[in-house]
């Protein structure tokens, strides 16, 4: 009876363990934290989560407001090919 429930607990442990895997390549993740970078949420802290920390906010509307400004011109200079 021991050797059943070990095995059964043994299966559920295993069967879970990957549910929790996820299909991203080590690509998508690295793009995802550069992302993350670029939107400013590298200043998120534990004292000001899920907001960014009031002493580093103007730095990421500057940052945010530069990142939009890049992407406007990489759109007008592949409209304009």
């Amino acid at each position: 009876m021991k050797i059943l429930a070990i095995t059964v607990v043994s299966l559920s442990v295993l069967t879970s363990s990957s549910a929790f895997a996820q299909s991203k390549t080590r690509a998508q993740v690295y793009q995802e934290l550069i992302e993350a970078q670029q939107n400013g949420l590298n200043y998120v802290t534990d004292t000001s989560y899920p907001d960014v920390n009031p002493i580093f906010a103007s730095q990421v509307e500057r940052m945010k407001h530069e990142h939009l400004a890049q992407q406007r011109v990489t759109a007008t200079d592949s409209t304009a090919k």
